[in-house]
């Protein structure tokens, strides 16, 4: 599979940070007094915002008010911060991946709803140096599952989007990616394949993501 432009997700496909955001996520509810599943919480990664997530929670037998969610948000954000944050790092083989897309002259972009602030902290150096630009979630006026983020990137590295592929572990993702006309590879780090059917790839782990846009094994 050869595109002209490569857009990767941060988080669940670049870093391995999915599960230290959903233990955040986790312990700020609770302080609330509120219980919520982790499987809820990977299934709507990159869309839970305070318009839609007091329905959201609601339809899931949580009941908060947009208030009390944007409270929980702040926690969370600072819970993350304080105690997960130094434990997240890049999968093993996404430096082999990058190096080998650079040398075949493809553009990358990193396409993530996460705002510039966590990025920043959570994001090593060497592995930002190889994207040709960033899209964060702070810097769209609409974030995935809306397909701005990713007409963004597409725009930025002089593409289009049947030039483009997006690199996803979420349905979020995935629909912001197909909605911007990009084809998409899901990766199976934090849902099953049930969950990724709207991408045209699943591929099972990074290796095989590797085999697929980079032609080795």
């Amino acid at each position: 599979m050869r595109f002209k432009a490569y857009l990767f997700d941060m988080d669940g496909v670049v870093l391995n940070s999915m599960p230290y955001h959903v233990k955040a996520w986790q312990e700020a509810f609770q302080e609330f007094g509120l219980t919520v599943s982790p499987n809820l919480l990977y299934l709507y990664e990159g869309a839970i915002e305070p318009d839609t997530a007091v329905q959201l929670f609601c339809n899931n037998g949580c009941t908060i008010t947009k208030n009390d969610f944007e409270k929980i948000l702040a926690r969370q954000k600072q819970i993350f911060q304080e105690r997960y944050r130094v434990l997240v790092s890049p999968y093993p083989e996404i430096p082999e991946i990058l190096s080998t897309l650079f040398g075949m002259g493809a553009s990358t972009a990193l396409v993530t709803s996460s705002h510039r602030e966590i990025l920043n902290s959570i994001l090593p150096k060497e592995i930002l140096a190889y994207f040709n630009c960033v899209i964060t979630g702070d810097s769209v006026e609409r974030r995935k599952p809306y397909p701005d983020p990713y007409l963004k990137a597409i725009e930025a590295l002089g593409a289009t989007s049947d030039e483009a592929v997006a690199i996803e572990n979420a349905p979020s993702g995935i629909l912001s990616a197909k909605q911007a006309g990009a084809s998409c590879i899901a990766i199976k780090t934090t849902l099953d394949e049930q969950h990724l059917q709207k991408a045209d790839m699943v591929v099972e782990d990074h290796r095989e993501l590797k085999s697929a846009i980079c032609h080795t094994k």
